[in-house]
């Protein structure tokens, strides 16, 4: 086998693996709730911990990426995932929870950009694009780890049991896996934020994987608590999955979607798809009509962060690992900043109306991704 597919299959498991762990943390939020008592509002505040921890990984993980290999910073991360959700999972107290939290989120920054770094460079290597597979792989993951998560919860295993064989598989994975990485990509130019005047090509696809962002975090953390508390359904883990599964279609059809409509009407089409989802679950909250809206939720968010990665290859001003970085920021601040923002809205006013934020952050997306378009053509 030559050495580019086993570099491919190698981070394509990272990817999956980083799904599984997500997954598998947000499909417990509803018990954490529960455990600790937690108003919508103090759950919300605890989430916050999570964009406040990627914020402190913005400059560690650029001068990891700049630094060294990007698999080295990949490995250490990943390593910290898995002692972070033993944290999780065995937490007596909330500030315990909280710390274990800020790691795990720390560890997301890294391993975001890392993983993005290794898939981009690797796209290099070969004619056809496989960029969105591995997005594909990391949606794959994470319907793999609700599928588990669910069949848990129909057995009552108890979460600490749960979360503890999630972390073991991530760190004895984790040390098989890392040598088979891709080497010698660290850049050696462009490795530096520079200061003055912002970077339009950067702010506007930063802009573009924000709004994304926004509706993909908080799906995950709120779709089971919207089936639990809304449509009152004991097995809450059933949107949430379908939502997934749905995200994985699109991000494996997203290459061929690609080729045949153009990023242009990829974003529109994806920003439409989530916008009427979202209403159908707002309008009919029951089952069936919200199972069908959060699919339409997952196929329209699935493109648009593979998509907008794929595009901070072009940058001028930036090497690819320092792009990632910067975009990476805005994708976790994005993911991370949605959920406690729906928790807020909640207590104010309730759950269902909350969701609306996720079509207004989808419907951003028209306006954003014409204005970074027409910049684009004009440096060519």
């Amino acid at each position: 086998m030559e050495l580019k597919n086993k570099q491919r299959i190698a981070l394509s498991v990272f990817f999956f693996l980083s799904g599984i762990c997500f997954a598998s943390w947000t499909s417990r939020i509803p018990n954490l709730k529960n455990i600790f008592q937690l108003s919508y509002a103090e759950l919300g505040t605890i989430l916050l911990t999570m964009p406040i921890a990627s914020m402190i990984g913005l400059p560690i993980s650029g001068w990891l990426v700049a630094r060294f290999d990007s698999r080295v910073p990949l490995s250490i991360a990943f390593t910290l995932l898995g002692v972070s959700v033993f944290g999780i999972a065995f937490s007596p107290k909330v500030i315990f929870l909280v710390m274990s939290l800020g790691v795990f989120s720390f560890s997301l920054r890294i391993l975001n950009v890392s993983m993005n770094t290794q898939a981009i460079t690797l796209q290099k290597m070969f004619d056809k694009k496989i960029n969105g597979s591995f997005h594909g792989l990391w949606s794959t993951g994470g319907i793999v780890g609700l599928l588990f998560a669910t069949l848990l919860l129909r057995w009552n295993i108890p979460m600490n049991i749960h979360l503890s064989i999630i972390a073991a598989i991530t760190i004895v994975t984790t040390i098989v896996t890392y040598r088979f990485l891709v080497t010698n990509d660290r850049a050696t130019s462009g490795n530096k934020i520079i200061f003055g005047k912002p970077d339009p090509y950067i702010g506007y696809l930063g802009l573009l994987i924000f709004f994304a962002a926004i509706c993909e975090g908080g799906m995950f953390d709120w779709s089971g608590q919207y089936f639990h508390d809304v449509i009152g359904v004991e097995v809450y883990t059933t949107g949430h999955l379908l939502f997934m599964v749905w995200m994985a279609l699109a991000r494996f059809a997203s290459d061929y979607l690609i080729v045949k409509l153009g990023m242009p009407k990829m974003y529109a089409l994806s920003a439409l798809l989530i916008i009427v989802g979202i209403f159908i679950a707002i309008v009919f909250p029951y089952y069936w009509p919200t199972l069908i809206g959060f699919s339409l939720v997952g196929f329209g968010t699935g493109p648009v962060i593979p998509m907008t990665f794929l595009l901070a290859g072009g940058s001028r001003k930036y090497s690819t690992g320092m792009a990632v970085s910067l975009l990476a920021t805005y994708s976790i601040v994005g993911m991370l900043i949605g959920p406690p923002l729906i928790g807020y809205i909640s207590e104010a006013l309730n759950l269902k109306l909350a969701f609306i934020t996720f079509a207004l952050a989808a419907f951003m997306l028209i306006p954003i991704s014409q204005l970074f378009f027409r910049h684009k053509r004009s440096l060519e």
